[in-house]
């Protein structure tokens, strides 16, 4: 490759694989990258920032969290991917799904309805896509970047508090929707969502339940602000195999702590604890103490819900 090349987000997306939410986490939260900025402010990746993005792509999918290895020097990451025997060379293209046009100008139309508060519109439109795109993609590339993009605009005063929350609600519509569109029988294996007590904000928790569900998980979705006990005794009577915990605000909340704590405490060993949402890093320290899994995105979530399928039956069953 030639060393002065750069590349836009959408380049860099399509090669890599991630998708361009990923990409933005990964660098805000864990500092992963540092792209440079255009005259018009738009992120430009170098073939390093390129090569970074690849290799911490096929860590992560190897089972490597990525608050581990963000910040590890090239060289050890591409010795880490050999050691997994994938090839650590730069793909002329990704074998993933790359961002589509389709699902980045219903984006922009989903994220005109917000501002014309307009929720009928919104509604329309995410309804139409979630039956016109793949779910992964509805989900990733549609949902999670209107999120994004309308609590950033909220928090740059672009948008009104109501505007945020009409969204928020439209958007809660739509996935409830979906999860309850995806039955699953019986043997499935059982997944518990839900936020722990002191956090009100559910759309991270219904998006984990219902991307669960689009993966044949039995999903049982309890909704917001629920203390461990609650959550264990709902794990308990579902023979759940694992907990999704949404985690977005407050990032400093001491009384969270002591609630993931004692969320451990009350499940039995083998229910696994998967936390998620923009202030979970906040809390890696007593997330890894605990045994928990630091999911950073829904692709994070679906590899770990497919090895969780596949190292045994669900708790209770036989």
């Amino acid at each position: 490759m030639s060393e002065g090349l750069t590349y836009s987000m959408k380049i860099v997306a399509l090669k890599t694989g991630l998708t361009p939410h990923t990409i933005r986490v990964w660098e805000r939260r864990y500092k992963a990258i540092s792209p440079a900025r255009t005259a018009t402010n738009r992120r430009s990746y170098s073939n390093e920032d390129l090569r970074r993005l690849i290799l911490l792509g096929k860590a992560t999918r190897a089972g490597h969290s990525i608050s581990r290895i963000a910040n590890l020097p090239t060289d050890r990451l591409a010795a880490l991917v050999r050691e997994e025997g994938s090839d650590v060379s730069v793909p002329p293209q990704s074998k993933q799904a790359p961002p589509t046009a389709s699902a980045e100008i219903r984006l922009e139309e989903a994220l005109g309805a917000v501002r014309s508060m307009n929720a009928a519109s919104l509604e329309s439109i995410l309804a139409k896509a979630s039956a016109a795109l793949s779910l992964p993609v509805f989900f990733d590339q549609l949902i999670v970047p209107l999120m994004a993009r309308t609590g950033e605009l909220w928090r740059e005063g672009k948008l009104r508090v109501t505007q945020e929350h009409m969204a928020s609600g439209v958007v809660r519509t739509i996935l409830g929707d979906l999860l309850r569109r995806s039955p699953a029988p019986a043997s499935a294996p059982g997944l518990v969502a839900a936020t722990p007590a002191g956090q009100l904000h559910e759309a991270g928790a219904l998006l984990a339940a219902a991307t669960a569900a689009s993966e044949g998980w039995r999903v049982t979705y309890l909704g917001p602000d629920l203390p461990a006990e609650e959550i264990a005794g709902a794990a308990a009577l579902t023979r759940a195999r694992a907990v999704a915990l949404s985690i977005i605000y407050p990032a400093d909340d001491a009384r969270l702590v002591a609630e993931i704590e004692r969320l451990r405490t009350v499940l039995p060993d083998e229910v696994t604890i998967l936390a998620g949402g923009r202030s979970a890093g906040n809390y890696s320290r007593v997330l890894e103490a605990v045994g928990a899994v630091l999911i950073p995105d829904l692709h994070s979530l679906r590899i770990q819900l497919e090895r969780l399928r596949a190292a045994g039956p669900s708790p209770g069953t036989v």
